[in-house]
């Protein structure tokens, strides 16, 4: 299941973990638009300055740090 953590750099307050199957990200001009099988979930403007990571779960392994 694909998970997404969002931050938001200087409040740490506003970090969100979103996660869904099936779950979909795709930019739209300045926008990051997550959909689900109801339609979008999410949309963030690119003014925003959020950064957003996927987050995979591995199995049987401690995550890797790129």
């Amino acid at each position: 299941m694909p998970r997404y953590l969002i931050r938001h750099p200087g409040k740490a307050r506003d970090d969100i973990l979103i996660e869904d199957d099936p779950l979909t990200l795709t930019f739209t001009g300045n926008w990051a638009v997550f959909t689900d099988t109801n339609g979008t979930c999410l949309a963030i403007p690119s003014e925003a300055g959020a950064h957003i990571e996927r987050v995979d779960e591995t199995v049987g392994s401690a995550p890797q740090k790129e």
